[in-house]
């Protein structure tokens, strides 16, 4: 992709000697001037098309965004994010206005950065026992290098996500993903358990910070009505990894043992990192800093300098050790919301069925009385993936045109005439769908495992799961996006926490569970769990609307 292919739709002209006609004018102050004019020749079939001049005064085509305002590209020197000044994608003034496979260019980038957390957590499965033998250490504390990575995974994205809504998403994306090349590379060269089990922790830590800052990207992108089907591509990523990792974790540690896996990772994560550093601007909302944020004039610093440099001093250290350590924090206090505490409660326990599934297909198929070798064992995680995907595709865009349905039956329009989309409309036949397929799902799969049936029918069972789950997911996160518009990244970062603890406990159980009551039992009381929590798509539909607004008065 050339860099004129990732900039269409915005134009950026550096010289304020261009000469103009009549066209219309966008100017602001310290910025260059933009002139654009209709072109009379234009070949789009029944598009408008504009033409920006630049500086030589050749007329360059430009065709209208979907969206009311075309983009006003910010000049290269004030883009904003680390290094954005050499991005081939411009920032825009508002994010929306990108044309459309602008939008799902970069939704695909985040979806691929997306993938590497979750996928780290389970490319080691395959060959827990190498790393066991290797560095003299018993199983349980060779497991820690999962479970700590997936509790790191829970806890990390509260920073991430509360310095994104400072700093921007560009600069963490940055941070983050560099930090988690250099962990990866230390885990490759690990000389003791000790270490690789810090740097792994780390390590998740450091990709973790997608899973909340990227869903906030795809709202800083997508209008409401957009939003479910751009989220359901998005989780496509985080959700397809950790499935296609155990292929070709196990793949490489049969050939090149267990430090190849985290050398994959390192280069993945390098490759993020350049896809990030080009071609990913800055898309949070540019905020205006409060007064009291302006350093005082000099006049003023003048007087009794020394006092006001200390209190300066001070103040700024107090307010940088807020942000550290009390402003993440305070991320969950938003669990006194129902709306959001249900929303993450459902999620959460999805997900954590999720891992108990997995790591169930590991523990089951690899004895008796199926006994599949390591590689074969990793393709059973494919019938979840199709799953994944066919919600993904079919799911986020059927979510999106349940909301608009319930709008207008609402007659909900501003205004301009606009549809006003609800939150809580995207629970509708969607949801219950999925919390009778993926519950059902699960004790499917726990007596047909158990009893030891031919290993077609538990995998269409997981293929149900994976369908049911995904429009489970997509939709609560989704949700979350829109019940905290302007702190959307914060709102998945909760979920990330919560749903990552229950994953964490999840794959930590499983294992002996199954050796005490077997598949059938447990995936029948997780099965009966997940029925009963469907309840909360019952209370979101009756109090939905009331606690949205009691959180928007306290917001305002």
């Amino acid at each position: 992709m050339t860099s004129g292919d990732l900039e269409e739709g915005v134009h950026e002209i550096t010289s304020a000697e261009t000469a103009y006609t009549d066209a219309p004018t966008v100017k602001r102050p310290g910025d260059e001037d933009l002139r654009v004019e209709k072109d009379a020749h234009s070949s789009l079939a029944g598009s408008p098309a504009l033409s920006a001049m630049d500086v030589k005064g050749t007329a360059i085509d430009i065709p209208y965004a979907e969206h009311e305002s075309l983009p006003i590209a910010v000049p290269r020197l004030k883009r904003r994010g680390l290094f954005g000044q050499l991005t081939l994608l411009a920032e825009v003034e508002n994010p929306k206005t990108y044309l459309r496979k602008t939008k799902w260019f970069i939704t695909f980038i985040v979806a691929l950065a997306g993938s590497t957390a979750p996928m780290g957590s389970s490319i080691l499965f395959p060959s827990l026992s190498q790393i066991s033998k290797e560095m003299d250490a018993p199983t349980t504390v060779v497991n820690l290098n999962i479970s700590l990575y997936m509790l790191s995974m829970s806890i990390f994205p509260l920073w991430w996500s509360s310095f994104s809504e400072r700093l921007g998403r560009r600069t963490i994306y940055l941070v983050s993903f560099s930090l988690f090349v250099l962990f990866n590379v230390l885990s490759a060269v690990s000389h003791s358990i000790s270490m690789l089990i810090v740097m792994r922790m780390l390590s998740g830590g450091a990709s973790a910070s997608v899973q909340a800052v990227g869903a906030g990207t795809i709202a800083d992108l997508w209008d409401p009505h957009e939003r479910g089907r751009a989220m359901g591509i998005f989780y496509l990523g985080p959700l397809c990894g950790p499935l296609l990792a155990p292929i070709v974790g196990g793949a490489l540690a049969e050939r090149w043992r267990w430090r190849s896996t985290m050398w994959l990772l390192a280069v993945y994560g390098g490759i993020i990192v350049i896809f990030i550093f080009f071609a990913l601007p800055e898309t949070l909302a540019n905020r205006k800093q409060p007064d009291g944020d302006e350093q005082a004039p000099v006049e003023q610093q003048l007087s009794r300098i020394s006092s006001r440099q200390v209190v300066h001093f001070t103040a700024r250290w107090l307010k940088v050790l807020k942000m550290v350590f009390l402003d993440p924090l305070k991320i969950v206090l938003y669990l006194r919301y129902p709306a959001v505490l249900l929303t993450v409660y459902y999620a959460s326990i999805t997900f954590g069925s999720l891992y108990v599934l997995n790591v169930s297909v590991e523990h089951t198929f690899s004895t008796n009385p199926y006994n599949f070798s390591t590689i074969i064992v990793g393709c059973l995680y494919i019938p979840n993936s199709l799953g994944y995907i066919a919600a993904s595709i079919f799911g986020g865009r059927w979510m999106d045109q349940i909301m608009q349905r319930e709008a207008k039956k609402a007659g909900r329009y501003d205004e301009h005439g606009e549809l006003i989309y609800r939150p809580e409309d995207r629970m509708r036949e969607n949801a219950w769908l999925g919390a009778f397929l993926y519950p059902a799902a699960l004790i499917w799969y726990g007596w047909t495992a158990d009893k030891g049936v031919f290993w077609f029918a538990p995998m269409a069972a997981n293929f149900f799961f994976g369908v049911g789950s995904m429009l489970i997911f997509s939709m609560a996160t989704t949700m979350l996006t829109e019940f905290m518009p302007n702190k959307s990244s914060t709102g998945v970062a909760l979920n990330n926490f919560m749903r990552n603890i229950f994953s964490c406990i999840g794959s930590l159980v499983t294992a002996p569970i199954i050796d005490a009551i077997g598949n059938g039992w447990l995936f029948t009381i997780l099965g009966l769990v997940a029925f009963a929590s469907s309840s909360v798509i019952l209370a979101m539909k009756v109090f939905g609307p009331r606690w949205r607004k009691s959180m928007d008065a306290v917001s305002h």
